[in-house]
């Protein structure tokens, strides 16, 4: 369950910065959506290595390995 996400907002400023002229509110929820989903997919994989390392911390080498 994701607690914390973009909005649909950010996700439409995301897609502005890179290079839309206009943008569906359908687009930009999907794009949120998706962005939320990998998020908590590489957090996920963050928190087991940082247990398999027998830390607490999770630190930015985790997240490397998790992307």
């Amino acid at each position: 369950m994701l607690i914390m996400s973009i909005t649909r907002v950010a996700a439409k400023r995301i897609l502005k910065e890179a290079g839309a002229e206009r943008i569906g509110d359908d687009a930009a929820e999907e794009l949120a959506e998706a962005v939320n989903k990998y998020a908590y997919s590489v957090a996920k994989k963050a928190v087991r290595f940082s247990a398999h390392a027998k830390r607490k911390t999770v630190k930015k080498a985790d997240i490397d390995l998790a992307k």
